[in-house]
């Protein structure tokens, strides 16, 4: 599935500036990786919180994350290794988040999904009326990439506690619950082919997607639950890291992952 923002191919534009935007290309490996590193957050969170006393799990993830994020923001580009870092860590701790509002806090996973539905809005709304673009392409500022930040930290929140919901709260399952958020990402993907659907709204209605398919797969593989396989969330972990390694190397060896590129006189389309 390609849905690429290709903003700097659009007429007219010939001789204007080019800025370098922090992220990349959006190609159908970004979306394999992208769906890989969903469900590798969502297992490996389990199996720390499992494994390592929760507050201390909490505060090494939240560590990493600001490490993570530090070394994105101060990259003057799009880095591969430093951006996927960033991604991992915000899908790691993103669930933790999502589970403490769950399992400590108590909230009703209708509840919770609701209410980061909402936090998501706000950002979309905030960001549009700040920018002017939600473009991905356009992430060329740091208040720019600060709004890019903050939403796919909601997306991974917002995904985990999605996923929960029709697995546990509306007895799909797993499985039930990745043949569902498999016919929604390919809504986005159908609609931007063939009805003309926008590339910004086609982007991120995929990308929102991405996180609740890619933790049902790694639950249903990994949990002994429902009609989970079992298989363990460390080997899973592991099995789903391991395939983000590789592709992210063959991607560094080739030189396949170009950086986005725009044009200030593209920047507002939206």
């Amino acid at each position: 599935m390609r849905i690429a923002a290709l903003d700097d191919q659009r007429p007219g534009a010939t001789g204007a500036r080019r800025l370098v935007a922090k992220v990349p290309e959006i190609t159908a490996l970004f979306w394999i990786i992208k769906i890989l590193t969903t469900g590798m957050g969502e297992t490996f969170s389990d199996f720390l919180v499992s494994h390592v006393n929760p507050g201390l799990a909490l505060g090494g993830a939240a560590i990493a994350l600001a490490v993570a994020l530090i070394a994105q923001f101060r990259s003057d580009r799009y880095r591969l290794w430093i951006y996927w870092s960033a991604v991992v860590m915000v899908a790691i701790f993103g669930t933790m988040i999502a589970d403490v509002l769950d399992f400590v806090v108590g909230l009703p996973y209708l509840v919770t999904t609701v209410g980061l539905s909402i936090v998501l809005a706000v950002i979309l709304v905030w960001w549009y009326a700040r920018e002017r673009t939600l473009s991905v392409h356009s992430i060329t500022t740091p208040r720019r990439e600060r709004f890019y930040w903050t939403m796919v930290m909601t997306t991974f929140a917002l995904g985990t506690v999605a996923g929960d919901l029709t697995a546990n709260r509306l007895h799909l399952g797993y499985l039930g619950s990745i043949v569902l958020f498999a016919i929604a990402i390919a809504v986005p993907a159908a609609a931007y082919r063939w009805a003309g659907l926008g590339t910004v709204t086609a982007f991120w209605s995929a990308y929102i997607i991405t996180r609740p398919l890619g933790a049902s797969i790694t639950d249903w593989l990994s949990s002994s639950r429902q009609d989970g396989l079992g298989l363990g969330t460390g080997w899973i972990s592991l099995g789903a890291t391991i395939a983000i390694v590789a592709l992210l190397g063959l991607l560094g060896m080739r030189g396949a992952d170009p950086t986005a590129e725009v044009r200030p006189s593209e920047e507002a389309d939206g």
